[in-house]
């Protein structure tokens, strides 16, 4: 089977992060394995679609398009797979840079007719210039990276993490686009989980197909310091809750909670565990990760309690919708 060609869409909302958004495509112009496009995909922001459409309004390999949805980043993507031409479509952070064989180590993998999505390894690049010592890497998820407990290596998954990931097109013939209402909303309280609601949809419409992670498709995600904090920390692990409930109503709670499961009872035990014996050896952080990881327990099965509640009373909704034809500027 020929090598697919590959759409690569960056969603894009705020001009605070311009250099980000700059950064993040000529990462992409660089791979050694060319993408076929890159397309940004602007949120509602008329100031910020008219300069990107003024940057590279000669550049025959990037669109600039408007959200053609509601507000959000899974109206953002849908927007994009709809405009996009390749056969495949990959998924990359605004505020993230590629490393140069990123494409090359996706496309690979859809040598196999069964692989639907392949995902990738996203580590942290912190704006203070190192980890804080009280940020157990068990949550890295929280700040949008590869966190401790994933496998290593060319695994099978039940789904992909989103800001690092690519699917095949015919992956959303089968299984529509992603849900609207679950995911980001601008500025709005830090959701997630839209990409494995997809997943799961997407293997329940195709029971054969393979989902990976490659660790090789590494990008380089910066978190900025407003995210060192714990208060971030502590509202992102709780709207992860609130998140998953959602997801849990979507495709049940036995899928929608089966990596969970494994992760609340065997990572982050370990986690604890090894937070205190750092801080009997009194190496810094210890107690202050494994405090932070029974906070995160806590907060993220508080946001499952309350979203569980509002889904039953019919206070939260989304939506999945057939992709739709897009138009570029």
């Amino acid at each position: 089977m020929s090598s697919p060609d590959i759409s690569v869409v960056i969603c894009v909302y705020t001009e605070d992060r311009w250099e980000d958004i700059l950064a993040a495509v000529v990462s992409v112009r660089a791979q050694s394995r060319p993408a076929l496009e890159t397309l940004l995909v602007v949120d509602h922001n008329q100031a910020l679609l008219d300069r990107l459409a003024g940057e590279y309004k000669e550049a025959g390999d990037v669109r600039v398009l408007a959200n053609a949805g509601p507000r959000g980043l899974s109206a953002g993507r849908n927007t994009g797979i709809a405009a996009s031409r390749g056969d495949v479509i990959a998924f990359l952070d605004d505020d993230a840079v590629a490393e140069r064989d990123w494409l090359r180590h996706f496309a690979s993998s859809y040598a196999d007719p069964r692989v639907m999505a392949v995902g990738g390894r996203t580590e942290p690049v912190w704006a203070s210039g190192r980890r804080p010592v009280w940020f157990p890497e068990e949550f890295d998820w929280v700040v949008g990276c590869t966190y401790r407990g994933l496998p290593r290596g060319l695994v099978r998954v039940r789904n992909v993490l989103g800001g690092n990931a690519s699917f095949r097109r015919s992956a959303f013939d089968a299984a529509g686009g992603f849900a609207t209402g679950i995911g980001r909303d601008g500025d709005k309280r830090p959701l997630g989980c839209e990409e494995t609601e997809l997943c799961i949809r997407l293997t329940r419409a195709l029971p054969e197909a393979v989902l990976l992670i490659d660790d090789r498709a590494v990008i380089h995600h910066r978190v900025p310091k407003a995210r060192e904090h714990f208060g971030y920390f502590r509202t992102r692990t709780y709207a992860e809750g609130l998140s998953k409930a959602l997801v849990a109503r979507s495709v049940g709670a036995d899928k929608g909670l089966e990596s969970e499961r494994r992760y609340t009872t065997r990572v982050l035990p370990a986690g604890v565990a090894r937070g205190l014996r750092d801080a009997v050896l009194a190496r810094p952080g210890g107690a202050g990760r494994a405090g932070a990881i029974v906070a995160g327990v806590f907060a993220a099965a508080g946001g499952y309690v309350v979203g569980s509640v509002r889904a039953r009373r019919g206070g939260t909704t989304f939506s999945v919708a057939p992709i739709e034809g897009g138009s570029g500027v």
